[in-house]
């Protein structure tokens, strides 16, 4: 066998544990893992050292919003972001670009439009709204990895909310097809009763929190607990915020419903109490919550109750922010994190006694499984794609938001301290990043279409 390319470290990560490794790497792919000494000589050899090699990032949950809304981000942008931050894999939401990927024709624009301009690999996914159960078949076979819906308003007019009785039709025809449904997990009830009520200054964070109450999570979780039961849908809750859907899911699980959940590095990362007044930065949907609020997500990521964490990247400019007049009430609900899931989740993990290897999992493995990746994405061994990520997770750094790669430099991260600095990044044994080389060719990129 002729292998092209070995890499050794000192710290590989693998499904066997983290040890001293060779990886040997053939037209982009592993081919075998072997210890130092098995490494061939005369072959071309990246040794990381004492840095940890890992399996390249899998973020199933990222907004591109190309084409239509490319001024939000684009491929371009959002890719670099990604391998500056050790991702290989990204998974584009539904939603935010014009048209919305609610037909076969629109997942073909978006295929379209990632060409030539992705610096690390793109899967897709389809949206079920009200009239597009008809053509996830079809978005299925075209290769749209998983399906997405919200059960209230989205934000934009192009991708329609689902209720309880379009929710049924769309996951039996998601069961017949084997494919996961993606579910942003809010009811409209709960959330106009609590604008019915609101009040307030909106430049208060509080203001923004008391507008979206957990019991519209809690209730919402609780229909998709009830429709994956009843269908037989394999289910994932995306963006969980609150904790008070924790006992739902746990009974689902005891239950064998085919029900998964994510959480994001933001949830994990900052609490309510902490928010300054008029920093829309923070602002997205579901909130950030209470600081106990967080620490119970943190249980449940231990517990294994909750299987991933993932970005929910969504940018926007600083207008749609309201950076100025720093109204909660009228800004975007995004938060741009795409560079820095990774160190932030590790940070945050490390202050809580978590091992670097578990952040690992809950960022590669799970994720690409959930999409239907994982034999080919998330993981170092034979078959798999070669992406890597050189990480040395002692390494500490202030965040810049101007250096950061997506197109809008807004990040509630800005100045913060994070610890995780990722100095390389490979996608099928390219080198794609160098820290403090940058970028390495051209974009490589490919689509990742539903195998």
């Amino acid at each position: 066998m002729d292998i092209e390319l070995v890499v050794k470290g000192a710290r590989v990560v693998t499904s066997e544990g983290v040890g001293p490794r060779a990886v040997h790497i053939k037209a982009g792919k592993v081919v075998a893992v072997t210890g130092l000494e098995s490494a061939p000589p005369g072959v071309e050899t990246l040794d990381a050292g004492e840095l940890w090699v890992i399996p390249g990032i899998v973020d199933s949950h990222v907004h591109v919003n190309e084409p239509g809304r490319t001024e939000w981000e684009g491929f371009e942008t959002a890719t670099r972001a990604a391998a500056a931050g050790g991702v290989t894999t990204i998974v584009d939401m539904p939603l935010n670009s014009i048209p919305a990927t609610t037909t076969a024709r629109a997942l073909a624009a978006k295929v379209a439009a990632l060409d030539g301009k992705a610096r690390v690999d793109v899967g897709l996914t389809g949206g079920l709204v009200p009239e597009s159960v008809g053509a996830l078949a079809e978005m299925r076979r075209e290769g749209a990895l998983a399906f997405k819906c919200f059960l209230a308003e989205s934000g934009v007019d192009e991708f329609r909310h689902v209720g309880e009785a379009d929710l049924r039709r769309g996951m039996l025809a998601l069961a017949d097809l084997g494919a996961t449904l993606l579910v942003h997990a809010e009811l409209p009830g709960p959330l106009d009763a609590a604008a019915a009520e609101l009040a307030g200054d909106p430049r208060r964070y509080a203001t923004y929190l008391a507008s979206r109450p957990r019991t519209a999570e809690d209730e919402a979780v609780d229909l998709v607990v009830r429709l994956a039961t009843e269908t037989d849908a394999r289910a994932h809750v995306v963006h969980l915020s609150s904790s008070g859907a924790l006992s739902l899911l746990r009974r689902a699980k005891d239950a064998y419903a085919r029900i998964t959940a994510e959480t994001c590095p933001h949830y994990l990362t900052f609490a309510a109490e902490d928010v300054p007044d008029g920093s829309t930065d923070y602002k997205c949907a579901p909130p950030i919550r209470e600081r106990e609020n967080r620490e119970l997500l943190w249980n449940a990521l231990r517990e294994g109750l909750l299987d991933q964490v993932v970005t929910d990247h969504s940018p926007s400019d600083a207008a749609m922010k309201c950076s100025d007049s720093g109204d909660f009430m009228k800004a975007w609900g995004g938060i741009s994190s795409l560079q820095l899931g990774l160190a932030a989740v590790w940070t945050e993990a490390r202050a809580r006694g978590v091992a670097f290897e578990d952040v690992v999992r809950w960022m590669t493995e799970r994720p690409a499984k959930l999409v239907g990746l994982y034999g080919q994405k998330g993981a170092i061994a034979p078959g798999f794609d070669a992406d890597l990520a050189f990480v040395d997770p002692d390494g500490a750094f202030t965040v810049d938001v101007a250096r950061l790669e997506h197109r809008h430099k807004l990040s509630p991260y800005g100045a913060r301290a994070l610890d995780g600095v990722v100095h390389r990044t490979l996608l099928r044994g390219q080198t794609v990043y160098e820290r403090g080389a940058g970028f390495v060719g051209a974009p490589s990129g490919r689509w990742l279409r539903a195998r």
